[in-house]
C-alpha cells in the first residue's frame, strides 16, 4: 500500500468560550498555508467587513437558492438571518491546500453527512468549571447568558461522541499544535 496526501476540510466546534477563535488564529500564525472557509449570510455588513472576506453578503433569495440548488455543506437561521457554508468555495480551496471550517456542533455533523471526508473536530474545555471561568473572564455576559451558554455547552459536548477527534484546550500553543498534527495525520491516506 502507497500513502498518498489529500487535503483536508477540518471542522472545528466547541463550546462559546473554550478558545476555539484564539486556537485557530493560533494555527494560522503556525500554518500559514492554511485556508479558513468564508460563510454566506444574508445579514448587512457591519462597518468594516468585506464581501468574500468575513462572509459573502446575499439576498435572502439568493441563499434560499443556494439552499434550493444544495450550494451549501450546511445552514442556519438566527436573528431572521441565514449563515451557511457555500459548498463550491470549500471545494475550490480544498484544490489547493487544507480548509479549517469553524462551525457550531448541529452544523458540523451537517457538513459529514454531505462531505463524509470531512474531518471533525472538538474543542473542549478542560472542565464546566473552567469554562464558566472562561465566560465570566470576557465580562461581556449576564450571568444568566453564561448559564445560558452553559447549558448549551452541555449539550454540545454531549455530541462529541459524533467527532473525529476532540481536543482540550488547556493551553493554546499546544491545543493548536495537536490540531495540526491531526490534520497532517489526515492528510496521509493508504491507497
Amino acid at each position: 500500500m502507497n500513502k498518498i496526501k489529500r487535503n483536508v476540510l477540518a471542522v472545528i466546534s466547541g463550546p462559546s468560550g473554550v478558545g476555539k477563535g484564539t486556537v485557530i488564529k493560533r494555527m494560522f500564525e503556525m500554518c500559514p498555508s492554511l485556508c479558513e472557509s468564508v460563510s454566506a449570510t444574508t445579514r448587512a455588513p457591519r462597518e468594516g467587513e468585506r464581501d468574500g472576506v468575513e462572509y459573502f453578503f446575499v439576498s435572502k433569495p439568493r441563499f434560499e437558492e443556494m439552499i434550493s440548488r444544495g450550494e451549501l455543506l450546511e445552514y442556519s437561521a438566527h436573528f431572521e438571518n441565514y449563515y451557511g457554508t457555500p459548498k463550491a468555495f470549500v471545494e475550490e480551496k480544498l484544490k489547493s491546500g487544507d480548509v479549517i471550517l469553524e462551525i457550531d456542533v448541529d452544523g458540523a455533523l451537517n457538513v459529514k453527512k454531505v462531505y463524509p471526508s470531512a474531518v471533525l473536530i472538538m474543542i473542549e474545555p478542560p472542565d464546566m468549571a473552567e469554562l464558566t471561568r472562561r465566560l465570566k473572564l470576557r465580562g461581556t455576559e449576564s450571568d444568566e447568558k453564561i448559564a445560558l451558554r452553559t447549558a448549551r455547552a452541555e449539550y454540545e459536548l454531549s455530541k462529541k461522541d459524533k467527532y473525529d477527534y476532540c481536543v482540550v484546550n488547556d493551553d493554546v500553543d499546544g491545543a493548536a499544535a495537536r490540531i495540526l498534527e491531526i490534520i497532517r495525520k489526515e492528510k496521509e491516506v493508504l491507497s
